[in-house]
């Protein structure tokens, strides 16, 4: 144990161990309310606690990030105003898959999504460093009904990934809304938080019936990362698509060299 013992939730943690779980639930919270991503700095935060088993860290996990999203999707509806009529259906097929994918955590592998997830990012990445204008200003693919079908397919799919893992899930729907639906990096964050809050609550319904939420731990990080999303939705709506874009990128980059790392020491 490192530093003073802290007993939070009835693991022993060291004092510094603690502070370095509200710095990260802060940084997290800053990155998922510019463009998501946030879980790649604190899922693995939390699998670093000694004691806490991987569904416990991924169903805490859940917990601080709902902190986080709440307000910063509060914010883009207050400041953005992203079209409801896109955003509820998606977010509420976004719940339920997140809730089916949250009840296969256990028992799908991850090992099996890194190797085709890390094939997508390298292309995303590659397309929207080539590609300047892409994400610029919101140039529709359809409209009406084919729209909404659209994004509630794109929420079902993304919300069981969730579920299921988690890390990367605001910076994959941003991907899918800027790059299939064509929507300017700065709605698609702001539809992303939405359907990112819902996809947040679904894995809760599955994971706080099972006990395995870390309550007293789950908040402490959750204080910090609605901190920090606070301040990050404001900074890109202030900001605009431009500076949205920018940190796009260096979080995926981030993301693609976590998963090679992954597939390289495993």
């Amino acid at each position: 144990m490192d530093g003073t013992g802290v007993a939070v939730g009835g693991l022993d943690l060291g004092a510094t161990t603690l502070v370095a779980l509200v710095v990260a639930g802060f940084a997290a919270g800053w990155i998922d309310a510019v463009v998501g991503g946030g879980g790649l700095v604190q899922l693995p935060a939390l699998l670093l606690v000694p004691g806490i088993t991987p569904i416990q860290a991924l169903a805490t996990n859940k917990l601080a990030s709902i902190m986080g999203t709440s307000v910063s999707a509060a914010t883009y509806y207050r400041r953005v105003g992203p079209d409801l009529r896109t955003a509820g259906p998606m977010a509420l097929v976004a719940c339920a898959g997140a809730f089916g994918g949250a009840a296969l955590a256990s028992q799908i592998p991850a090992d099996l999504f890194t190797p085709i997830i890390l094939t997508v990012l390298v292309g995303v990445a590659a397309y929207t460093w080539f590609r300047p204008s892409v994400g610029k200003s919101s140039e529709l693919r359809w409209e009406g009904n084919g729209h909404r079908w659209a994004a509630a397919g794109i929420g079902l799919v993304i919300g069981v990934y969730d579920g299921l893992l988690g890390p990367g899930t605001g910076t994959f729907l941003v991907i899918a809304l800027v790059s299939i639906l064509g929507y300017a990096f700065l709605q698609a964050s702001a539809l992303a938080k939405i359907t990112n809050l819902a996809t947040n609550a679904g894995a809760l319904i599955f994971f706080v019936p099972h006990g395995s939420v870390i309550w007293a731990l789950g908040l402490c990080i959750g204080v910090a990362n609605f901190c920090g999303a606070y301040l990050g939705a404001r900074m890109a709506v202030a900001k605009g698509s431009g500076f949205v874009r920018v940190v796009f990128l260096v979080v995926v980059s981030a993301l693609i060299l976590r998963l090679a790392w992954q597939l390289v020491v495993r």
